[in-house]
Parts: structure tokens; C-alpha cells; sequence
């Protein structure tokens, strides 16, 4: 994990600030209702939920047509988010609402599905006529998520060695293509590997030319690209190689911006020549923010109408951004290390972020981010040493992990994904 010396950062547990306009009203009385909801429900059955919600909304709105939305914001499966939104419209047409188009409703109403550490929060977000806007929520309890004395989680994770190698390992790319091939980023090579026989083999290696000597914690990030093989960014340097075979790269100096996402997440960033970190310095901006305070590491969660973005700083805290509002994240335990990953389990996306693991190691786990609220949704999984790089995989569906084995003290790079569990 990243610091200013060799030892890793893990962060406190801190209280969320300011929240985005749009939802303060919601965000204040879901943290209400966490204290003043009197008798929750069990989780595992919808009905009583279901039609305490909808006598909610009928006592504001009356019998008529109401225009219905939901969404879901939690870790509920889609299975379980159909269900509810199915027993919801039954149990609003035996209180004489009937769920209509918007443009023959006399009413419309939005359901969030969300959730905080001891309970899943449903909100009806209610709009009539010329009247102000209603805000209606109810509690639900979560199951039990003890069994054989051991937490239960939506999500696993699923870890994957791809490469090991005794000098540091800064990133890996699988490309796509048959035969499958793979890129290994180090400080002074990109060495392209074909799988043959279900074994990485060498194909060619390339050499990286600075003029300069690298910073001591030294980063370095590969793209793979639609016109060219592959971008490598490492400090005040830039590598691009065509994609004719053998190979040939060009590196120069340059300081333009590393990218933080992907071609489907566009954000990219300036890294300091010196250190290891980036400065905070956006491009492009995020909808009006053009900058985030510096930090190690940064996670994209795409929303329903706007990107929002997390940030690990150096101030050891995660700084939510959303185009408006930098507010701060509720997180315990958290290291420097985050990046999301799209699963398509629960909301679809979620952020994996380092923390301690056993003795000297380190370990990843993912987190649902219902609002702002992350989640713990998985059990951690460790690796045999400290993680030095976790960066999203070019196509979403996985992220890289890369350690120093505590024990052989070789670099290893890990495929890390998640597979639904309910």
C-alpha cells in the first residue's frame, strides 16, 4: 500500500460531511429512521415491508394513477429487487392506486432500495401536482448473517495468479485475441507473454528508456489501446508501442495525465514526477470539479444519472466526488489502495480496498456503496505479503493486484473478481 515511508496507511474511521443538494433531505431522515424505526422485519420476507411501504405512500398521494420508479441502491439481488418492486404495485392497487405512465399519472413516485450496516432503508421519494416533494421511509432488518460462527456475505471474491518475477511488478493487461496474450509492466521492460499450453510463455521484451533515475516507490500503469498495442505511463515518461509484430516502443518524456478508468470510464489525472502519488489535478473535470486533493488511488461507481467517484488521499481518508460536493466517506480500516470493479451482483458495481490482513500481509474486500454508505460485502481475501499496485482491469469485470511475497520476497500479480452469492 502507498505511504510517505515504508509503512502502510490504513485509515480511520471518520463522519460523512457535506452531501450533494438533491439528497440531503433523504440522507438526513434515512439516518433517522436507522434510531426512531420502532418493530424491522426480517429480510428474508418481503410482504410486511412491502405493504407497509405502499400504505405510506397511499396516505400521501390518496387513490388514483401514480407513475412508479425503482431503484435499487443496495445489495439486493436483482431477483430480490423485482420481487419487491412486484409486491409493492399489488399492494398500491388494494390501497386503489394503479401504477400508470408518467404522463397519466396524477402522481409520481420514486423507490430507493438502500441499506446501512444493520438494516436495508426503503424510501419513496413522492412528486404531486404543483405540491412540495414527500419523503416516506420505513426499516427492514437485515437476516442473520451468522452462521457456524461466521459472517455471511453477498459477494466472494475470487483471486487468480497470473505472473510472479523477481524484480517489481507495476501492472498487468491481459489482451484480448486468440491466442491469449498478457503484458507485464517492471521498471525497465514490458515483456509480452503468449499462452501456450496453459502456461504464460515469453514472447518479447521491451525495453524502457528515462533519462532520469526512477522515485524510490516508483508506480507505473499500462493501457491497452484500440489504435496501438499499448500505453505504458510511468513517472515524467510515456511508452507507446504499435501493434505490429515484433514489437517496437517509443518512450518520451511527458507529463500528461495517467488515466484513472477505463475507455467506458473516462477520468485521468496528473502523477507527481518524485513521488508516488497523484496531485489532484483532473482532466477532465468531474461535471465542475477540476480538482480532488492529492492521493494514491482513485475508484470509479458509475450512477443512474452521474459518476461517482472516490478518492484515496493523503490525508488518510476516502473523499467522495461527484461533480458538486467533496464530502468524505465513513470508512474503518480502509488502506490507500482502492479501485471498482463491475461484477453485475447487487447495484453491479462495486470498490475493492485493501486493509490488514494476518501478520504481514494484506488483503482486499469489496464493498457496496449504496448513496455513500460503503458496505461490507465480502470476506477479505489475503495475499502472502504487502500489496504494492491494485489498478481496475481494462475491461471493468476484474481488478490487478500486485504484492511482494512476505516470504520469497517475489512480486505476484493477482486477477481478482467477484461472482454473486445470493
Amino acid at each position: 500500500m502507498k505511504s510517505n515511508s515504508s509503512a502502510a496507511v490504513y485509515n480511520a474511521r471518520i463522519a460523512c460531511m457535506c452531501i450533494f443538494l438533491s439528497r440531503i433531505l433523504r440522507a438526513l431522515f434515512f439516518a433517522l429512521v436507522v434510531f426512531v424505526c420502532a418493530t424491522p422485519t426480517w429480510a428474508g420476507d418481503w410482504q410486511q415491508p412491502e405493504k407497509q411501504l405502499a400504505s405510506k405512500i397511499a396516505a400521501v398521494t390518496g387513490p388514483g394513477a401514480v407513475a412508479l420508479d425503482l431503484v435499487n441502491r443496495s445489495s439486493l439481488s436483482p431477483a430480490d429487487t423485482e420481487q419487491i418492486r412486484r409486491g409493492i404495485v399489488t399492494e398500491l392497487q388494494a390501497s386503489g392506486l394503479n401504477s400508470v405512465k408518467a404522463e397519466q399519472a396524477t402522481a409520481t413516485v420514486t423507490i430507493y432500495l438502500s441499506e446501512n450496516p444493520q438494516s436495508y432503508v426503503w424510501a419513496a421519494d413522492i412528486h404531486q401536482g404543483a405540491n412540495e416533494r414527500s419523503v416516506v421511509m420505513i426499516s427492514v432488518s437485515r437476516p442473520a448473517t451468522v452462521e457456524d460462527g461466521r459472517e455471511q456475505f453477498p459477494l466472494t471474491i475470487h483471486k487468480t495468479l497470473l505472473w510472479s518475477q523477481e524484480s517489481r511488478i507495476l501492472d498487468v493487461a491481459r489482451l484480448s485475441g486468440n491466442p491469449q496474450r498478457m503484458l507485464v509492466l517492471d521498471p525497465e521492460t514490458v515483456t509480452l507473454y503468449k499462452l501456450q499450453a496453459g502456461r504464460w510463455q515469453p514472447e518479447q521484451s521491451l525495453a524502457i528508456s528515462h533519462a532520469k533515475p526512477w522515485p524510490r516507490d516508483l508506480r507505473g500503469r499500462l493501457v491497452p489501446r484500440k489504435d496501438h498495442l499499448f500505453d505504458a505511463y510511468l513517472p515524467s515518461v510515456l511508452c507507446r508501442a504499435m501493434a505490429n509484430l515484433p514489437l517496437s516502443v517509443n518512450c518520451v518524456a511527458s507529463d500528461d495525465p495517467w488515466p484513472l478508468g477505463t475507455d467506458q470510464v473516462n477520468l485521468s489525472a496528473f502523477f507527481t514526477s518524485t513521488r508516488n502519488f497523484f496531485t489532484g489535478a483532473l482532466s477532465p473535470a468531474i461535471v465542475k470539479q477540476t480538482a480532488a486533493a492529492p492521493f494514491y488511488s482513485a475508484a470509479a461507481m458509475p450512477r443512474e444519472k452521474y459518476m461517482l467517484w472516490m478518492f484515496s488521499a493523503l490525508d488518510g481518508r476516502i473523499h467522495l466526488i461527484d461533480g458538486v460536493t467533496d464530502q468524505i466517506a465513513a470508512t474503518e480500516g480502509w488502506g490507500s489502495d482502492i479501485a471498482s470493479v463491475r461484477s453485475g451482483c447487487g447495484s453491479g458495481w462495486q470498490v475493492l480496498a485493501t486493509e490488514a490482513g494476518e501478520g504481514a500481509s494484506d488483503a482486499v474486500r469489496a464493498f457496496n456503496m449504496p448513496d455513500r454508505e460503503p458496505v461490507r460485502a465480502s470476506r477479505p481475501s489475503e495475499v502472502s505479503g504487502a500489496i504494492t499496485a491494485l489498478w481496475t482491469a481494462w475491461d471493468n469485470a476484474s481488478v490487478i493486484a500486485v504484492s511482494q511475497n512476505s516470504q520469497t520476497r517475489r512480486y505476484e500479480a493477482y486477477q481478482l473478481s467477484i461472482s454473486c452469492d445470493q
